[in-house]
């Protein structure tokens, strides 16, 4: 029975270690753009909607011209 439960316990470390990479990369992958006020608040646009979509357009292109 303790070799049993301590698979368990592995099993679902494992399972628990593996959501959260795959959370993770799946979050690096989306452009966002991240808007900063004075007051110290901050609004994070994501793809998706109109208006978010139109900023990050403009982005990529800032981003690209000071690339090259």
């Amino acid at each position: 029975m303790p070799r049993r439960r301590a698979l368990a316990v592995a099993a679902a470390a494992g399972s628990a270690a593996g959501a959260v990479f795959l959370r993770r990369r799946a979050t690096r992958r989306r452009e966002r753009a991240e808007l900063y006020f004075a007051d110290g608040s901050l609004v994070t646009l994501t793809q998706g909607s109109p208006e978010p979509d139109q900023l990050l357009a403009h982005a990529r292109d800032l981003l690209a011209a000071a690339r090259g």
